[in-house]
């Protein structure tokens, strides 16, 4: 009885922290979640600094805003691995809210590294859509079959079949398919320490 007692207080005392990292994914502000989630930036600030315990209704709003999954949010934490090994046969697809992307798992999760990739296959056409995107750590991106075009700040990359790119991600950002082939990338999200 003592081990699910205490899984239940490390999941609650994580909760906030995963919440805000989720945030900080995203680069989002805290009024910017608010707006998203119906909840106020106070109610947020509280949950993220563990100064609050939300309610499962206030955990699903955050959890949609955010594209996660409730259960992102309460899993019991994995005990810290030095290696990961993926086989391929056992990759998991990524969350993505853009459509026309798949990602496969590649990596370890952010927690004891720095990096997480992934398997990229870029539909003909996709885009990431009309808002440039913005978040803090970097990004590296190989293409392995196919093209794809990027536009960094505002300058645009023509990415062919063993191109690379590698920028700091608070530059807006966006990316596309322009051909009428798939692409295929690994993806590196480099997160800031």
């Amino acid at each position: 009885m003592t081990y699910f007692v205490d899984s239940i207080q490390q999941a609650v005392s994580e909760l906030g922290g995963k919440v805000a990292n989720a945030r900080a994914e995203r680069g989002w502000s805290l009024q910017q979640l608010a707006d998203r989630s119906g909840l106020s930036p106070a109610a947020i600030h509280k949950i993220e600094k563990s100064g609050m315990t939300p309610t499962i209704a206030s955990l699903m709003k955050l959890a949609a805003a955010l594209g996660k999954s409730v259960s992102y949010f309460i899993a019991e934490s994995e005990p810290l691995r030095p290696v990961t090994h993926i086989k391929r046969a056992e990759r998991q697809r990524l969350f993505t809210s853009k459509q026309g992307l798949t990602l496969e798992n590649i990596s370890g999760r952010y927690g004891p590294f720095f990096v997480a990739g992934a398997e990229a296959f870029v539909e003909p056409r996709a885009d990431s859509g009309p808002e440039p995107m913005s978040h803090p750590g970097e990004e590296l991106v190989v293409i392995l079959e196919g093209s794809m075009r990027f536009v960094v700040g505002e300058q645009p990359f023509e990415l062919a079949e063993g191109d690379s790119l590698h920028f700091r991600t608070t530059l807006p950002h966006s990316w596309a398919n322009p051909s009428d082939q798939p692409a295929r990338a690994v993806w590196l999200a480099i997160r800031s320490s």
